[in-house]
């Protein structure tokens, strides 16, 4: 058996990037700020690909700042650089399912939606 599952809950660290392709797919990426259970210690920052409705949604209501909770699976991104011809490589965190907990604004702290994307 094997299992690969990331669960995460943290704050956007940017306005949502979508693209559009002549396909109909729509991809939006963001990067998602998680603390440590230390207040001394810096955030983990991870990068998020979300496709379909899904990436429709987050394009409308994430904004940077906004909590966000996200589950999907890890994968790895890896190209050749230009410059130097060497493998590079970064994780990324492919998106499954979005809650959308609130932002910095908001005043209820009940008020959660989610959304899964269909596969």
């Amino acid at each position: 058996m094997s299992l690969n599952l990331v669960s995460l809950v943290g704050r956007a660290g940017m306005d949502p990037d979508v693209k559009y392709f002549e396909s109909g797919s729509v991809v939006c990426n963001v990067t998602l700020a998680v603390n440590r259970r230390s207040r001394d210690d810096q955030p983990d920052w991870f990068s998020l690909e979300i496709w379909g409705k899904t990436a429709e949604i987050a394009a409308s209501y994430v904004r940077k700042g906004s909590l966000i909770g996200v589950s999907g699976a890890l994968k790895f991104d890896r190209w050749q650089d230009r410059n130097t011809g060497a493998n590079r490589s970064r994780p990324v965190i492919r998106v499954d399912r979005l809650d959308l907990l609130g932002s910095k604004r908001d005043s209820d702290p009940n008020a959660v939606n989610t959304y899964e994307d269909e596969f």
